[in-house]
């Protein structure tokens, strides 16, 4: 998905894509060497569509060029426990969540992403303790995000974006077991049309990015019940920590990754009465690691909650844990 090949770079040792001269320090076939390098770690870094580094757990305002596309595919575990109350509750929740970013113009982007889940709940009951558990694909999420602003300079770029969609209920949300219906937490999909929008920005440079978020979820009612709305603001710093100077040869780009997570989410209602016993404020804050090739990315991230004010006896987060890859692809 990166443009690099043999066009990166133009006569008199100049980045085709930064327009930037050859070092002058440098001279004869070390300046060569040292010009195509740079012009590799430029266009790796500042094409549109190819981005650096890039934040794990939200989304970028780096855009994706006309006819590219991003395969994205991660392992995510959550685990919730609480033994405030005789249920002695524990939750386990894991989404192998794929998505699929499609470059439409050089400035607007297409969103797919469908998750596969595992939900599985331990509570104490009658007989001991006992799990109630389910497995298959939630809500589908499709939105669009288009780059209102873009600043290029020198080693650096600046973009915003605002985005919007859909989470589309393609999950089930009305299984049940042996004991009963499931909770509606526990199920698949929300059963319910849900908008989501947003604004992203990000400033990118040659040893550091830095990116921001910020989204609102609207909830709506299905089969008398509604999640409660959800705001979110996010912030990633990622920086180049291998190699620390650049040369030739250099395989790829090592960058360590300090994330944080701030969320609402109003309380949860049933026939139209609110849950007392859901919602909250939750912050955390995330360390991670990222291997960057021109064609693909690795990624793991461990997210910490570092304060939470949940209401009632609703469930708090022991952690999070993600972990996956991305492939920049060409579609024409």
């Amino acid at each position: 998905m990166r443009s690099m090949g043999h066009r990166a770079t133009e006569g008199g040792g100049r980045c085709r894509t930064t327009g930037l001269p050859a070092s002058p320090r440098m001279g004869g076939p070390q300046m060569k060497r040292h010009a195509l390098l740079a012009c590799f770690v430029m266009v790796t870094l500042l094409t549109p569509g190819t981005g650096g580094a890039g934040p794990i757990t939200f989304l970028t305002a780096l855009p994706v060029a006309k006819g590219q596309a991003v395969l994205r595919g991660q392992y995510v575990l959550i685990r919730s426990d609480d033994n405030r109350i005789s249920a002695d509750r524990d939750l386990t929740v894991q989404t192998v969540p794929l998505a699929l970013v499609v470059g439409i113009t050089s400035r607007l982007a297409i969103f797919t992403a469908i998750p596969v889940l595992n939900k599985s709940l331990v509570v104490n009951g009658d007989g001991g303790r006992l799990t109630r558990r389910t497995r298959g694909v939630g809500d589908t999420t499709v939105f669009g995000r288009y780059t209102v602003l873009a600043v290029n300079r020198p080693g650096s770029t600046f973009r915003l974006a605002p985005f919007g969609g859909l989470e589309i209920p393609t999950g089930g949300h009305d299984a049940s077991d042996r004991w009963g219906a499931l909770p509606r937490p526990l199920q698949l999909g929300s059963g319910s049309w849900d908008g989501l929008g947003g604004v992203a920005a990000t400033w990118q440079t040659l040893a550091w990015e830095l990116d921001a978020s910020a989204a609102y979820r609207r909830n709506r009612e299905a089969d008398g019940f509604t999640f409660g709305d959800a705001v979110s603001t996010d912030v990633s710093f990622q920086y180049r920590v291998w190699p620390r100077e650049l040369g030739a040869g250099v395989p790829g780009f090592l960058y360590g990754v300090v994330e944080s997570n701030l969320a609402w989410h109003d309380n949860n209602a049933q026939g139209g009465i609110d849950d007392p016993n859901s919602g909250g404020t939750t912050w955390d804050v995330d360390v991670g690691v990222q291997f960057v090739k021109p064609t693909y990315i690795l990624e793991a991230i461990l997210q910490i909650p570092t304060a939470s004010r949940v209401n009632g006896t609703a469930l708090d987060t022991s952690y999070r844990f993600r972990a996956g890859a991305r492939w920049n692809l060409s579609l024409f």
